[in-house]
């Protein structure tokens, strides 16, 4: 395979039009967010493969899971929230995961407007089964790093998300 489309070549044709567009733009922090973005699309497609796909099931379908798996049940636009996606996004899964058995969508008492959604048994036992394939995915991609740059990079990685919450309110 061809270095042509390599991460160091990327970086190198990305320098020089940025550059080129303005020298004064911050090479850096562009080089920063681009390499989240391709680690987080790596590992994203990596998980997909190797864990999601083999059980029928999107990365968004997984997130949708998870959240609501984590917090045994959630109102629909606290797991819109949770799992970044717009409310629209989430009918479309949620739709999708009724239909499969594994999420049910309840009408609130106290609000008849707020629907919660909660994992059906079937969708416990596929969380129950599919998580610990999926965080030894998570073991796997940051194997290379020590615990304590593991530390500095999720210290790093939620400053940002801070720093962008901040900026939203």
């Amino acid at each position: 395979m061809t270095d042509q489309y390599s991460l160091v070549a990327t970086e190198r044709a990305a320098r020089a039009h940025i550059e080129q567009l303005d020298p004064a733009l911050d090479y850096e922090s562009a080089q920063t967010v681009a390499s989240i973005y391709r680690a987080a699309n790596a590992v994203r497609g990596h998980a997909t493969n190797e864990v999601l796909r083999p059980h029928d099931l999107s990365w968004t379908g997984f997130v949708v899971l998870w959240v609501v798996w984590i917090w045994d049940g959630l109102e629909t636009r606290h797991a819109a929230d949770a799992a970044a996606i717009s409310k629209g996004t989430l009918t479309g899964v949620v739709k999708t995961l009724e239909s499969r058995g594994l999420m049910t969508k309840q009408q609130r008492q106290d609000d008849r407007r707020l629907v919660d959604l909660r994992l059906t048994p079937e969708g416990i036992a596929l969380m129950n089964e599919i998580y610990p394939k999926f965080n030894a995915i998570e073991v796997k991609v940051v194997a290379g790093l020590s615990s304590k740059r593991k530390q500095d990079l999720t210290a790093s990685l939620r400053t940002i998300v801070q720093d962008i919450e901040q900026q939203k309110s």
